[in-house]
């Protein structure tokens, strides 16, 4: 018996010999293990391939870098998520904060690409179709880093499989159909954040099969160096994937998964693993697992806080205190005690919106009195003088006007106190009414207003109770008497009973799209909460109790950022119009219009061959469990077959990894788009290659273990006809020249809603047209300008005006399903009363010459056909919704340059100085 062993030994040594000689049995055979080492594994060491291997992995890494490179700058202009990733450089450069929902680790390095190349941040990417020529945009090189990444994604695949113990032949397939994947190649092009988060998930598979593979030959190699190497370096590699995206969780739990397996395996050899060995097993994947990978998120958040210093358009979405860590946001030490004649600054607590604000213009409905807004950033019209119901008295009666509190014993503002608040530069005080606000037209909100004028003694309407909020307020004394900063606090209206209120909602044009404010009888409390931030008197002297912010500190501020980045994502569930749900994503249902320009178009769609059969083999799989599961119930002893053993753990392992990053989406509510199955499609892709390699090289059933030559010959096929299929559809990806027939020929389904039309119907068309620079796909047809030409030249006809492109607006119903397909009359029908519909609008512009034809969008200088991709910073919302939440996940407004301009534009065009609308002494309806 034992020669036998030592024979068959021999014989696969010599059949596989990369493969240690370590087997000493049948690999068909279940033989008594003594350890916690599995049957049937070798050393899959990936740094002792033979060279032949390495020859083939450099030549495989030079096709990739040859299609990942190819035409890299084409397009010239903004393309889809260019236009935010791309703009964050800008900012990082610039030192501006913004707010992304992602980390920051490939933003940090698209930066740093862009930087060296020479970029000074003053591009703002701004449009879809902005040209980078022009303006020196070094937009190649930035280009180039997830390009790649991209390239990069190849030989760690060829390496994954090789450690996973498939042949040379079957790693060089794997490699092949990711080098010709037409949706990772459009992705990897652009300067996007999917590159680098493929990347890093390909890294920390291939270093945890790698540790794996250690881990599985048994207590031998446990703790030594290449087992450490391997352990740490996948701890590396989950926090990189982390730090690009959140996705890298999905990638951290199925670590987790299979780490809580080999434990629970320790846990039983009690032989080779007594309790304290056990514990250092425990330990040394803790810290490489955990502790290595969260340290390493923490330091590319340290690094964000440290680039981005200066105020930015993202800070609006933080705290006062976490702004306070900002330049020119941080304020002096200011007087803790609020008293009578204090002039304040009064920030809202809850949307993180701005201080309360007035400015000299008008609402343009309702009361037409100054307007009250919510205002992000400093400004003289942020200051408001806190008065008395009576003005003081003094040895000849009350003293009037703005500076009677500015003598006399401070009298501070206590639970209770019932104040109105004069606005220093305007002269008006804040004032509600039983008018409905001009925006949110709720019964239960009142319009708030500033009403007076210099030297006016102010009606009811004026005043507001304080009420302190105990359970937001520091400190014993803040909750008896309000102090700056320190004191949450409420001011209730006293002839209505409505709380001063601020909410998401912003004001049109007319309001310089600032954040609303209004009186409201039911608002959620915290949108109804105030505190004072700036606070001076005369008779508070540089003796006062001072108070400031308190800093956060870097846990503090990276804590919050996390929350703020949490409840923005979650905040992103307005359709789009090129979203998707999970179901369609390994179908290929429909792709992502990412750029169109010049007739020509990129569009993201996958390889059809190649998504199709990745899915199939994860379908086999799953079958194969299905079917083995019924048969180990029945008795069956197919596990004591070695091979049928590894092809459930090896393929189930892959297939793990599949399912952690595909079906976590399905529990999302946010926007989803084609792009995110990536990460699952790379799994996909290897599990379709373990399946072949199983099938033609490990499983003597087929036949196909000792015909080799059959094996090479699918492999040669099957990479043929993905390369085939990768080029029918590469003007998509790379946004080449194409023609109308040639597109309509691999539109397979009308779901694919790649534009056919706007491709020439010749190729000699390109010829006859100059591209421009600003103008979208859609430029007029050859035909239609010789037709022109035509009519110019008719000379005995009565002059005609010049025909001009005619706007006309039209509605129209459609009804579609959750994957954006159209439905007919008849599916509406059969859909009533089983589904609720959701109404969306949508304005679409058709230009039509005096003919009644529509003109090419092109012809009138339309940009870019792709909308803008939301997944990224949250912009402020300018439509009504009178649902209330706590809205911290808006920021405030534009950037104060902005308002400060339009605030001019009118002021230049008003003579006149507005008067109020009524008597004093009059309480305003």
């Amino acid at each position: 018996m034992a020669q036998r062993d030592a024979s068959l030994t021999t014989a696969m040594a010599k059949e596989s010999s990369n493969r240690a000689k370590r087997l000493n049995g049948n690999p068909n055979v279940n033989a008594k293990v003594q350890d916690y080492s599995s049957q049937g594994v070798t050393d899959n060491d990936i740094f002792m391939l033979p060279g032949s291997d390495f020859q083939l992995l450099g030549f495989l890494t030079a096709v990739a870098a040859l299609v990942r490179l190819f035409r890299i700058y084409q397009p010239s202009s903004v393309v889809f998520d260019e236009v935010h990733f791309g703009g964050f450089a800008s900012k990082y450069i610039k030192g501006r904060f913004f707010m992304d929902v992602h980390p920051p680790l490939a933003k940090l390095l698209l930066t740093l690409a862009g930087w060296l190349a020479g970029f000074d941040g003053e591009f703002d990417f701004k449009d879809i179709g902005k040209d980078y020529v022009e303006p020196g945009v070094p937009y190649v090189a930035m280009r180039l880093l997830p390009a790649l990444m991209g390239v990069m994604t190849i030989p760690t695949i060829f390496l994954t499989l090789k450690a996973t113990g498939c042949r040379t032949m079957t790693a060089a397939m794997g490699a092949g159909l990711l080098i010709f994947e037409n949706g990772l190649l459009t992705q990897s092009r652009l300067i996007l954040l999917d590159s680098p988060l493929i990347i890093f998930t390909a890294f920390t598979a291939l270093a945890w099969t790698c540790f794996t593979n250690q881990h599985e030959l048994g207590p031998s190699k446990a703790f030594d160096a290449s087992w450490w190497f391997w352990l740490i370096a996948t701890g590396l590699g989950l926090g990189a994937t982390v730090s690009v995206k959140w996705v890298g969780l999905f990638t951290i739990a199925w670590v987790g998964s299979l780490t809580v397996v080999q434990l629970w395996v320790l846990l039983g050899d009690t032989t080779a693993v007594p309790p304290r060995k056990w514990f250092k097993h425990f330990l040394a994947r803790f810290f490489c697992l955990v502790v290595i990978p969260l340290t390493f998120y923490l330091a590319l958040f340290a690094i964000h806080f440290i680039c981005l210093v200066n105020p930015g358009d993202g800070d609006g979405f933080m705290s006062s205190e976490f702004q306070a860590t900002l330049n020119s946001k941080a304020m002096q030490d200011v007087p803790a005690d609020v008293v009578l004649g204090s002039r304040v600054s009064i920030r809202h607590h809850n949307t993180h919106g701005g201080y309360l604000h007035s400015h000299n213009h008008m609402y343009p409905t309702g009361s037409k009195q100054q307007q009250i807004t919510l205002y992000p950033h400093k400004d003289e019209n942020n200051i408001w003088l806190l008065e008395n119901q009576t003005q003081p008295e003094g040895p000849d009666g009350p003293i009037v006007g703005r500076n009677a509190w500015d003598t006399g014993e401070p009298i501070p503002v206590r639970d209770g106190t019932v104040l109105r608040l004069y606005h220093f530069v305007t002269d008006r005080r804040l004032h509600s009414h039983d008018v409905r606000p001009p925006v949110s037209e709720a019964d239960w909100q009142n319009e708030v207003s500033a009403y007076g004028y210099e030297g006016f003694e102010g009606d009811a309407n004026d005043y507001f109770r304080v009420e302190i909020v105990n359970s937001l307020s520091d400190g014993a004394a803040a909750k008896e008497r309000v102090r700056t900063i320190e004191t949450k606090f409420r001011l209730i209206h006293i002839m209505t009973g409505c709380a001063l209120f601020s909410h998401k909602v912003k004001l049109p044009d007319w309001g310089f799209d600032q954040q609303e404010v209004t009186c409201a009888k039911q608002g959620t409390r915290p949108n109804s909460i105030w505190y004072i931030e700036q606070n001076e008197h005369p008779s508070l002297g540089t003796d006062a109790e001072k108070v400031n912010y308190k800093n956060p500190g870097f846990i503090g501020k990276f804590w919050e950022l996390q929350k703020v980045m949490w409840t923005t994502n979650a905040g992103l569930v307005e359709s789009h119009a090129w979203d998707s749900r999970p179901p369609s994503w390994p179908v290929l249902k429909r792709g992502i219009n990412f750029w169109g320009k010049d007739r020509r178009q990129i569009y993201l769609i996958g390889n059809p061959i190649i998504w199709w059969s990745s899915t199939a083999a994860i379908c086999v799989y799953l079958a194969f469990k299905a079917i083995s599961i019924l048969r180990w119930q029945r008795g069956f002893k197919d596990y004591d077959n070695i091979n049928f053993k590894r092809f459930d753990y090896e393929i189930g392992s892959t297939v793990l990894g599949w399912a952690f990053h595909y079906f976590p989406f399905f529990l999302m509510q946010r926007q989803l788009f084609l792009h995110h199955y990536f990460p699952a499609l790379y799994f996909a892709i290897i599990v379709l290659c373990q399946v072949y390699d199983f099938v033609t090289n490990r499983i003597s059933a087929f036949g196909l273990k000792d015909r080799p030559a059959i094996g090479r010959s699918g492999v040669a096929a099957f990479l043929a006809v993905s390369i085939v299929v990768f080029t029918l559809y590469a003007p998509l990806s790379y946004g080449n020249q194409w023609t109308q027939g040639a597109c309509n020929r691999v539109k397979l389904f009308e779901r694919w809603d790649f534009d056919c039309s706007v491709f020439p119907i010749e190729w000699s068309h390109y010829a006859l047209e100059s591209p421009s620079a600003g103008n979208t796909a859609q430029t007029a047809a050859p035909v239609a300008q010789e037709l022109n030409d035509k009519k110019s030249q008719e000379v005995n006809v009565t002059p005609q005006p010049a025909s001009e492109p005619s706007v006309s607006r039209v509605e129209k119903v459609e009804y579609r399903d959750q994957d954006g397909n159209i439905l007919n009359e008849k599916q509406v029908k059969e859909l009533e009363g089983k589904v609720s519909f959701e109404t969306r609008y949508e304005t679409r512009t058709r230009v039509i010459d005096a003919e009644g034809k529509e003109v090419a969008d092109g012809a009138v200088g339309a940009e870019g056909v792709a909308p803008p991709h939301p997944d990224v910073e949250r912009l402020p919302e300018t439509a009504v919704d009178e649902s209330e939440d706590d809205g911290r996940a808006y920021p405030a407004t534009a950037s104060p340059e902005k308002d400060i301009g339009k605030e001019k534009s009118v002021e230049e065009a008003d003579d006149g100085r507005p008067r109020p609308a009524s008597e004093p002494k009059e309480a305003t309806g």
